[in-house]
């Protein structure tokens, strides 16, 4: 089970992935340097996994384009839709 999901958007630019990953390590030392050992580890852990997906196993994906919508040949604009008069003045 992955806590992060490297495929997600959010992901794609390298100055979000090293932030993840340097406040995760900062807050480590923070937290060492303080006298709270457990939660250093559990912070420093949690850097070591964000850099691990991230960084190490991180394969980015090509941003998936849908195709420019082309117009219907059938369809010619608003014009084309309207109901042209018959030559008596009549709606057809």
């Amino acid at each position: 089970m992955q806590l992060i999901d490297p495929n997600h958007p959010a992901y794609r630019r390298l100055w979000v992935r090293v932030a993840i990953v340097a406040v995760c390590f900062g807050w480590a030392v923070v937290e060492f340097v303080t006298g709270d050992p457990f939660w250093g580890v559990l912070a420093g852990g949690a850097g070591a996994y964000s850099f691990y997906i991230l960084f190490w196993t991180f394969k980015p994906q090509p941003p998936a384009t849908e195709p420019a919508a082309q117009p219907d040949a059938e369809e010619e604009g608003p014009a084309a839709t309207a109901e042209k008069p018959s030559k008596d003045g009549q709606a057809e």
